[in-house]
């Protein structure tokens, strides 16, 4: 069991104590289901009325709450980031023997770091490079010529196809794709013939890429996700996409071709990106959206109609197919008031 003291928990997230800081904290939990040993946290002012019953030895509050806290507190600027930091000191080091499981099939020509784990029935391509304890689950395949920096962490049955360049401390969930041809088609009379995909992916540090998201390669050249990008579940990178550091795109959004996609940049879910568009940086996008031209400045962007009852947008949708006549009549009817306005005017000039 991973233990700390309060004191201990307030240098590691440069907070403050309010209490006992030789409290010993083995655990994290919300402010509803936490005992005695756990700290649990309040970001949300929603969750407030649960602060004065909560078990908690601790709770990491912003000051404005720190005077309502029953027991201990650790009092920080950003309650929800100091959470973030606390929680991943208790999930600890995962205890895993090192090296290469009996079942698995690394090439020859593999070069392997030290203590690096590869689990059971994956399989390592010639040429392929794992830096110090990289850790690759069951079933993953590295293709030729892959390369995984060091302290790597690829759950099972992740697919990375030939020359994926992956960077350090990248965490990727299970069910990824990476390197799987682009759609690349060209039509030939009626009939589609297949363009090569030449290109690879190359991919920065820091990285997380959720379960089941697949991030083609490149047509010519590389797909490129840059340094702290954050990928949700179950999203679909195209061919050429290149993402912008620190940016993170949440679950089902899918990003066409040759799109650029800027640094700290905030995507919702399910989310549609039109290929060959660039987005600037600091970009929010909000879920649903469908993004069909290029953002050239920072703000918040949002399309779509929000829920309504069924009998009011069939009312909606049948006027929304009238707007350009109903456009029409309204220019028209400028004109005529214009016209009108014009000649009033000449009348009381005479």
């Amino acid at each position: 069991m991973i233990t700390r003291t309060l004191a201990e928990l307030a240098q590691h997230v440069g907070g403050q104590v309010q209490g006992d800081g030789a409290t010993l904290i083995s655990g994290i939990s919300t402010l509803q289901s936490a005992q005695g040993g756990q700290i649990s946290f309040l970001a949300n002012s929603r969750y407030r009325k649960f602060l004065q019953t909560t078990q908690a030895s601790a709770v990491i509050v912003a000051e404005d709450y720190a005077a309502e806290c029953p027991s201990n507190a650790l009092i920080v600027t950003n309650p929800y980031v100091a959470y973030a930091r606390i929680a991943n000191l208790f999930v600890g080091s995962l205890v895993c023997d090192n090296g290469v499981h009996p079942s698995a099939v690394v090439s020859a020509s593999a070069r392997l770091g030290a203590r690096v784990t590869i689990g059971p029935h994956s399989v390592i391509g010639e040429g392929a490079v794992l830096g110090n304890d990289v850790w690759i689950g069951a079933g993953c395949v590295l293709g030729r010529n892959v390369a995984i920096g060091a302290d790597g962490r690829l759950e099972a049955n992740i697919t990375l196809w030939h020359g994926t360049q992956i960077g350090q401390r990248v965490l990727i969930h299970p069910g990824v794709v990476i390197g799987a041809d682009g759609f690349g088609l060209a039509n030939d009379n009626g009939i589609w013939i297949k363009v090569p995909q030449l290109g690879s992916v190359r991919i920065g540090d820091d990285v997380e890429i959720g379960a089941n998201t697949t991030i083609d390669c490149g047509a010519l050249e590389d797909t490129v996700i840059e340094d702290g990008v954050k990928l949700d579940n179950l999203i679909q990178i195209g061919h050429n996409v290149h993402i912008g550091a620190h940016t993170a795109i949440a679950a089902c959004t899918a990003v066409a071709g040759s799109t650029k996609i800027g640094k700290y940049c905030g995507i919702g879910g399910t989310v549609g990106i039109v290929g060959h568009l660039e987005i600037a940086d600091h970009v929010q996008i909000t879920g649903m959206s469908m993004v069909t031209q290029s953002i050239s400045a920072a703000g918040v962007y949002s399309s779509g109609t929000p829920l309504e009852p069924n009998s009011h947008w069939h009312k909606n949708f049948a006027r929304f197919k009238q707007l350009d006549e109903m456009w029409r009549r309204i220019k028209q009817l400028e004109a005529q008031l214009e016209q009108l306005n014009h000649s009033l005017h000449q009348k009381d000039n005479q």
